[in-house]
């Protein structure tokens, strides 16, 4: 649950800006201006050469786009859709050497709550949390499910609760535990919240996909071998050999920041990728059962409804993990660990953890997640690193990401 724990703190010239006087961009490590061509050669970069119908842009070499998105999760689909909102005529190239919603996405637990640790985190999960009312109100088929939440904390951390958590989520003090949790430990109390839901984030990413493809070009299957920027643009090189010339790259990478196309671009951010760890209780939920969340324990159970079990989510401390070799079977450790944490809260699950999902996720310094320039022209960005929060503040990322996009409209909202 390092996804609900936002642990950031805020970082005004590095994190989330928006300003280019006050981000001011670091020099790249691996991107370097682009060579320019013969005098009589139109220059690739040229941004009179960007500008292109949907139907050319993310085709064979030589193809142009005005922005390429590189990561297919839900944080890439939700910047091609505020990339479009702002600019219907703008065209996008979206590319993943995967399928579409294929990595953390896949595995993601969904859950989304009114809270954050810290100003920034709070101001993002405020925008995520309207975007995703509004979407769930015009769009009531997607896989997006509200349900209630039952916060379980120290009587003594009332206090902090009450900072951390939005207004929007109206905490209330209640005596009423829910039926998965027989008795509180000494000393602990529970609080009822509003604006908790959760989604079958692979189901709605390829959803929003979809409903973007007469528009955006995607591009699956397909990775970045090299990137490289210019005054003018930016240069991708695919497998196969083919290239693409895009006025803007928005890399979306999720846990894997070690690509060697971006590497070294990444690398001073400081990001880190952790382990992430979620059990799955084979019990079926009862209608109208609750979230719990776990305050000091950074853990939560989520009754995954659609699913017919219950998620329980507990903090891997594994840091520094590769997603491409990370085991994604459960070790007995985990197991144990989980079973322990769980039977001090809702000792009659305990038992019925059995299987679970392993996967891993990017965290940035000091777990602030990441809108930020990579290169000195402005060209190369990156969004992420939102320690296990992803799906939570992906449409707040996403509209971050776009106002550093100079040519783009710049809304202070997520746009449904």
């Amino acid at each position: 649950m390092d996804r609900l724990m936002d642990t950031d703190r805020t970082r005004a010239c590095r994190t989330l800006a928006t300003d280019p006087a006050a981000n001011p961009p670091a020099a790249p490590a691996t991107t370097a201006p682009a060579p320019r061509a013969a005098a009589q050669a139109p220059d690739p970069t040229d941004p009179a050469s960007y500008r292109t119908t949907a139907a050319g842009s993310g085709g064979p070499a030589g193809a142009r786009t005005d922005v390429a998105v590189v990561g297919a999760g839900i944080l890439g689909v939700l910047i091609a859709r505020e990339v479009l909102h702002r600019d219907p005529a703008a065209t996008v190239t979206v590319l993943d050497r995967d399928m579409i919603g294929s990595g953390a996405t896949r595995r993601s637990a969904g859950l989304h709550f009114p809270r954050g640790a810290d100003d920034t985190v709070r101001t993002l999960a405020a925008e995520s949390e309207r975007f995703y009312a509004d979407l769930h109100t015009a769009r009531p088929d997607l896989p997006i499910h509200p349900l209630g939440m039952t916060v379980i904390a120290p009587e003594a951390a009332e206090d902090r609760l009450r900072e951390v958590y939005l207004p929007e989520a109206k905490l209330r003090w209640t005596t009423e535990l829910p039926p998965a949790v027989p008795a509180l430990p000494p000393g602990f109390g529970a609080w009822e919240g509003d604006g908790c839901q959760y989604a079958d984030v692979h189901a709605l990413t390829q959803r929003l996909a979809a409903e973007l493809r007469p528009a955006v070009s995607f591009r699956e299957g397909v990775a970045v071998e090299t990137v490289a920027a210019g005054p003018g643009g930016a240069r991708l090189t695919l497998t196969g050999g083919a290239t693409l010339t895009a006025g803007h790259v928005v890399i979306a990478p999720g846990p894997w920041l070690a690509e060697p196309a971006w590497r070294e671009l990444v690398a001073p951010l400081g990001a880190r990728v952790k382990k992430i760890v979620a059990l799955h209780v084979e019990v079926a939920p009862a209608p109208g059962d609750r979230a719990v969340v776990l305050h000091t324990e950074d853990a939560f159970l989520l009754p995954l409804h659609h699913r017919g079990h219950w998620l329980f989510s507990y903090t891997c401390r594994e840091w520094d993990v590769d997603p491409a070799t990370v085991d994604p079977a459960l070790t007995a450790g985990h197991l144990r660990e989980a079973r322990a944490l769980l039977t001090r809260y809702a000792p009659g699950l305990a038992a019925h953890c059995r299987s679970g999902r392993v996967f891993c996720d990017a965290y940035g310094p000091d777990g602030s997640p990441l809108a930020t320039r990579l290169d000195p022209y402005g060209r190369l960005l990156f969004a992420g690193a939102a320690g296990g929060s992803g799906y939570r503040l992906a449409p707040a990322l996403a509209a971050r990401a776009a106002d550093l996009i100079p040519s783009l409209p710049s809304p202070r909202k997520a746009t449904t």
